[in-house]
């Protein structure tokens, strides 16, 4: 029997498929390989756009708060200072009450306008005292 193509041109033939069919297989890997490599960077990149979003996020908020804070310490010492304000007005108030009443006799009418007048400087104080609890 003779073989119908020479044993050397059978070598050349199967080797020549053998490198091609191993340079289309790594060209495939390769290709797997880069697609694999991008997804992974783009998980990577999307959790440090995450990480930063979060942090800027986190900045702002302490910012406000700062903010916020500040304005609330700056009310509650206004309104502490007008509550002494009316506390001391009372007082005084009070204290020519007393002594209104010690000299006052029975043509006078000066009581009854402090009775007034305090009477109105307590509501201011009482508003003023809801303000406050509402603040805190």
């Amino acid at each position: 029997m003779k073989p119908s193509a020479p044993p050397s041109d059978i070598h050349h033939t199967r080797s020549a498929k053998g490198k091609a069919g191993s340079s289309v297989k790594l060209f495939l890997v390769m290709w797997i390989v880069l697609i694999a490599l991008g997804v992974l960077g783009a998980y990577y990149y999307s959790n440090h756009l995450q990480q930063q979003m979060i942090t800027q996020l986190q900045t702002h908020n302490q910012q406000q708060i700062a903010t916020l804070k500040a304005d609330y310490e700056k009310q509650l010492t206004t309104i502490s200072q007008e509550i002494s304000d009316l506390q001391g007005q009372v007082q005084s108030f009070n204290e020519l009450l007393t002594f209104t009443k010690d000299n006052a006799n029975d043509k006078t009418d000066n009581s009854n306008k402090l009775y007034t007048q305090l009477s109105e400087v307590k509501k201011q104080l009482e508003t003023l005292q809801k303000k406050m609890d509402l603040l805190k």
